[in-house]
């Protein structure tokens, strides 16, 4: 409490009606989203007020008057939870009724609390011998807890802590509700009290003489840590109220009834804090704001006092935005002349209640609707006016059902999504389905599940994600069930995925996604480039808005780089390290590659150093014969320093360790070691310490926690800052944070950077039961284009994404929840994304050709001209690509007998075959490259695409074989000029290449030729067959046959909508294809020639399942002309597509 507190504000309780008597405040409570503070009265009647002037918000009749007071409120993110003697409301907090709940056992409620759940849901109890378990966001009672005792207040802390009507505490399980330990805190019974962090405070009554009550002249505390009562705190004017503060762990503030304030902390009670109130009566109740800045005291003659530092005063650190009311304009005067019409006079305001008043009573609103059993349903008869039948319901007619109650389900888990394939056949026969069915379907537990750190039961959106796969492999798994936001995550099948945290984390740094990308768009080739991968990473992240990625090219090609295996960097050998130590590691690695790919291409420019070193000279000195010298200490990442625990002070406090000072520490990095001495000729104490030049605009940490200190340090609330500041002067590092860096900044003396948070990597150990993986927390603000005004951090769990509390983001829970990675960027550069890459791309790889020897009649295709031809947004381009299996898929029989596959065939890409769309040279390829790849392949799948052993081994292949970052940089290239991709079944192609091109660039002919009616997509022979009149895929998928013929059936396509003859020719093509069983017949008279075969097809986005059109295996090829080859693709209605 500063010395600047004071009472700033004094409001009278609004009475509950115009000609009322006041009456006092029976409960209230501080908002912990918004600016308000929320008072109930005697009647059921809640009200808020708004800031420091305590101006009313909001108020609504919660309960019915003939209940008697509000008993307790608790807000959380979604609305106000009040608690009555029978009933629980809940409302927004504008004050409309989300929910009502009315209970036969509810009989005289008394108090609530939050559960293990978080803010999701409560328990509620009083002087009953049950408690009711109730879910906040469905508004239903999911359980019921009997119970002997009978409780007046609960506080939720690491316990649920209720105080009973004897005196004594009982410490609840908050999973299981059972009691843990019981404290005798007062010999009568108990006045207030609260719990937080590791200690409970009560203010509570004892018999005194004459059998009369009167408060305890002591506060009690509670060690909750070590399960022991502490020395009673003396308090001579009588301890009435108690709250522990909210920012400090050990301190709290005690209020008499005559209005005397402590501050007492409770590890050095001799030194306290003492104001008085200014009351004409005594206090009835106190309460603190989660600020800590703000404090609410009432009193008898139905005040409401509000104290608090005039400069500092408000309730919530990081408040949401609220929510007010439209003005309403001024009505203008009315002239008054014969021919007003009456229309135009507004009705009168009546005092009085009318006839035709809303009765004020609860609505019980939103109760599910009746499920009827499918048996009762199918024995039900057809007649004009509906159905009709035998009433075997176990209801009279027309009696009303409480779904409430018969709808209530003690499992409440989470359920795996479906298959997409799955969803798509409920889809197909939705006609079956009932509505409650089809909203479960729709349903996603985690957009409404809470997220608490420092809760002991391990919430459900930091564990392990998996994916499932069907037969239709990993494109039939439903990512968007756990991805709503617009910000895309990173799918986990890949070797080496462990990185995919500290991968988000660099997309999210403005200053490395423009780097990365303005180096991706030069003429860079390096095979082992990672700028160049982290470039096509970033765009790829950017583009899919939300759709899931995959980080493949960028993984392969950490993994082929020769230093990367050495240091212990891979998954496939670890050298025994954790995964927290890898990713370290790698963050080292991976910023030292990126500088030095960054200068390849421009040796002159020191801008990466800028960004990412600190500059520093080390000063090395012997502690015996004191000679000294110097050597370059410059570093891309800094691991952070811990000093020694302290032991504590005379008054028994530790000294706070910041973590300012931490860094100040590690930057610095004065140590002591031993070392050899050149002088002495043998090992010395050595001293160390580095002289800081400069700092880099981005910050990356290794918070290289060892211990259990190091961890219960960053689990301490508030430690990690969303903003630093740092200056640097004369080789020394000073860094600032809170208070000190706002009084720096107002002093402007110095020359200070400011320094925003942008995201942590974070471990997670997930105990016995799954393995330790790694998570990303980000603040997605700072690298919007336009800044949004207020900290948006999202939970990045590979490829689960959502969004969290800025509370959450930067709560560390020292058994499970620990930081590994730190990054912080220069605060100027927050929102800068710099796009003028696009204008810069270097083009001239589309015109290099990689095999000039090769005779120009022998060529398969034509190389562009760089003057007539220049790609743009108005360019049509055909795609057609081949694959090689480089790893088989894994297959396992479960208990049932059925085959579930554990991981999924991965393919690379062999071929890629891009033919011109238009122009002079129309159908003509100025793409065909052939892929070395690296990896072993163990299938070369020549009878789906031709490819053979001899095509791609060096040794004996006819073609030039390039490595994938040229073939797949053509690609990038043509994408970011805004060319249009054109092919039969690109989906699959995408995926293989690791590109992902947006919808408004793709022209795909296997949904131009498609009706949703008839849940088939058609393939590419058979369009062939029936609309051009030929024969393809004979024996072979020829990439460049495969992609022109596509270019024209996009002319067909286009001829067909030109004419107004679209829909007729598509229910033309269906009923021909129904004729023929959708297999083409050859046109040479042969029959029963069957063609090559193709997988199974993928399930589409829009919920149909299209069946594909099967052809038979493989004849002799025939002769095709120009782009004829021995190479071809799996089929267009296949997943391979």
């Amino acid at each position: 409490m500063d010395g600047d507190w004071d009472e700033v504000a004094r409001i009278p309780f609004p009475p509950p009606g115009v000609h009322a008597l006041p009456t006092q405040v029976t409960t209230m409570t501080f908002d912990t989203s918004q600016e308000l503070l929320w008072a109930g009265n005697e009647y059921g009647r809640v009200t808020s007020f708004l800031g420091t002037e305590l101006q009313r918000y909001s108020t609504f009749k919660a309960h019915q008057a003939a209940d008697g007071p509000v008993r307790q409120i608790l807000t959380n993110d979604k609305g106000v939870v009040t608690l009555g003697a029978k009933d629980v409301h809940m409302a927004s907090r504008r004050g409309p009724t989300m929910w009502h709940i009315r209970h036969d056992d509810m009989k005289d409620l008394k108090c609530m609390s939050f559960t293990s759940k978080g803010t999701a849901e409560i328990i509620a109890a009083g002087l009953q011998n049950s408690m009711f378990v109730i879910d906040l966001i469905k508004g239903e009672v999911v359980k019921q807890v009997r119970t002997d005792h009978q409780y007046l207040i609960m506080k939720r802390g690491r316990y649920i802590c209720a105080a009973t009507r004897d005196g004594s505490v009982h410490l609840l399980d908050p999973i299981t509700f059972a009691i843990v330990k019981t404290w005798n805190a007062h010999s009568a019974l108990i006045n207030d009290m609260d719990a937080q962090h590791d200690f409970i405070v009560t203010c509570g009554y004892s018999l005194r003489q004459g059998q009369n009550y009167m408060l305890d002249p002591f506060l009690n505390v509670f060690d909750i840590k070590k399960m022991t009562s502490m020395p009673p705190i003396p308090f001579p004017a009588g301890a009435a109220y108690v709250r522990m503060h909210p920012r400090m762990l050990t301190t709290s503030i005690v209020v008499s009834q005559s209005g005397q304030m402590h501050v007492v902390d409770l590890m050095n009670p001799n030194t306290s804090n003492v104001r008085q109130a200014n009351v004409l009566s005594y206090l009835s109740m106190f309460e603190i704001a989660p600020s800590g800045e703000a404090m609410a005291l009432t009193d008898a003659e139905c005040y409401i006092h509000l104290w608090g530092s005039p400069s500092k005063l408000h309730f919530v650190d990081l408040p949401t935005p609220m929510e007010f009311a439209t003005t309403e304009d001024a009505i203008q005067p009315i002239e008054w002349t014969p021919e007003t019409p009456f229309n135009s006079i507004g009705l009168p305001y009546y005092r009085e209640t009318l006839a035709s008043a809303w009765p004020e009573l609860i609505s019980d609103v939103g109760a599910p609707p009746v499920k009827f059993d499918p048996q009762f349903l199918a024995s039900l008869k057809s007649a004009d006016f509906g159905l009709y039948g035998r009433n075997t319901r176990g209801l009279r007619r027309n009696q009303f059902e409480d779904t409430r109650s018969s709808n209530k389900s003690a499992n409440s888990g989470l359920k795996a999504p479906k298959f997409l394939s799955e969803k798509a056949r409920d889809f197909a026969k939705s006609d079956s389905l009932t509505s409650a069915e089809k909203a479960d379907e729709l349903s996603n537990p985690f957009a409404e599940l809470e997220i608490e750190s420092r809760k002991s039961e391990f919430p459900m959106m930091y564990r392990n994600v998996e994916i499932k796969y069907s037969k239709f492999g990993v494109d039939d798994f439903d990512f968007g069930f756990y991805n709503t936001t617009r910000y895309s995550g990173l799918e986990i099948h890949i070797s080496n995925s462990y990185a995919n945290s500290l991968l988000q984390i660099m997309h999210f740094t403005p200053l490395i996604r423009n780097l990365a990308l303005q180096h991706a768009a030069t003429a860079c080739v390096s095979e082992v480039c990672l700028l160049c991968e982290l470039g096509f990473l970033f765009d790829m992240l950017q583009k899919a808005e939300g759709s899931i990625c995959q980080a493949t090219n960028m993984l392969k090609t950490l993994s082929s780089h020769p230093q990367a295996a050495p240091l212990g960097l891979l998954e496939e050998d670890t050298h025994g390290s954790s995964l927290n130590v890898m990713l370290q590691g790698l963050t080292r690695f991976l910023l030292e590659r990126i500088a030095g790919d960054y200068k390849s291409m421009a040796p002159a420019s020191s801008l990466m150093d800028q960004v990412l070193a600190t500059k520093a000279t080390s000063s090395i000195r012997c502690m015996n014969c004191r000679s000294e010298y110097t050597r370059p200490g410059s570093t891309y990442v800094n691991d952070l320093l811990y000093p020694p625990l302290k032991a504590p002070g005379r008054n028994n406090k530790i000294p706070r360790t910041t973590f300012s000072q931490i860094l100040k520490s590690s930057v610095e990095r004065e140590t002591t070691s031993k070392g050899w001495c050149g002088r002495c000729q043998r090992y010395q104490t050595i001293a160390t310490r580095k002289t800081i030049h400069s700092v880099p605009d981005v910050l990356m940490l290794n918070t290289a926690i060892t211990s259990s200190d190091h961890r219960m340090l960053w689990s301490t609330p508030g430690w990690l800052p969303e903003e630093i500041g740092i200056i640097v002067e004369q080789g020394q590092f000073f860094c600032y944070e809170g208070e000190d860096l706002k009084l720096h900044l107002q002093r402007g003396i110095h020359n200070i950077t400011v320094y925003s948070l942008i995201g942590m990597a974070i471990n997670i150990e997930s105990g016995q039961t799954q393995k330790p993986h790694l998570v990303a927390m980000v603040n997605v603000a700072h690298a919007e284009p336009n800044p949004p005004g207020q900290s948006q951090w999202h939970l990045f769990n590979d490829f689960l994404v959502r969004s969290v509390s800025s509370e959450e983001a930067l709560s560390f829970n020292n058994s499970w929840k620990v930081p590994s990675v730190v990054t912080f960027q220069v605060k100027n550069a927050n929102n800068k994304i710099d796009n003028s890459w696009k204008n810069n791309i270097d083009t001239s790889l589309l015109y290099q050709d990689f095999n000039p020897s090769s005779r120009t009649e022998n060529k398969t295709y034509k190389l562009l001209d760089p003057v007539t031809e220049r790609p743009g947004p108005s360019t049509i381009i055909a795609l057609d690509t081949e694959f090689v299996a480089v790893r088989q898929p894994e297959i396992e029989m479960n208990s049932d007998g059925e085959r579930e596959t554990i991981r999924p065939i991965v393919y690379a890409l062999a071929r890629a075959s891009v033919v011109r769309g238009q122009g002079e040279f129309e159908g003509v390829p100025f793409i065909d490259d052939y892929i070395s790849i690296r990896e072993p392949i163990v299938d070369y799948l020549t009878s789906y695409s031709g490819i053979t052993e001899d095509d791609l081994n060096p040794h004996t292949t006819k073609h030039s074989l390039l490595p994938l970052k040229v073939a797949y940089k053509k690609l990038w290239i043509l994408l970011n000029l805004g060319c249009k991709f054109l092919g039969h079944g690109l989906k699959q192609d995408f995926r293989v290449i690791n590109i992902h091109v947006p919808k408004a660039q793709i022209i795909d002919t296997i949904d131009l030729f498609f009706l949703k009616s008839r849940l088939r997509k058609l393939s590419l022979a058979f369009l062939a067959w029936y609309l051009l009149k030929e024969d393809i895929q004979m024996e072979t998928h020829d990439s460049i046959e495969d992609s022109r013929t596509a270019l024209q059936l996009y002319r067909k396509y286009l001829e067909f909508k030109d004419a107004g003859i679209l829909d007729a020719m598509l229910q033309d093509i269906y009923r021909a294809g129904r004729d023929v069983n959708f297999k083409p017949p050859r046109r040479d008279g042969v029959l029963d020639v069957p063609r090559s075969e193709t997988p199974p097809p993928l399930p589409v986005e829009n919920g149909t399942t299209p069946t594909p059109t099967p052809g038979p295996p493989s004849t002799p090829a025939r002769g095709r002309g120009f782009g004829s080859g021995v190479s071809w693709t799996p089929g267009k209605g296949s997943p391979m597509r």
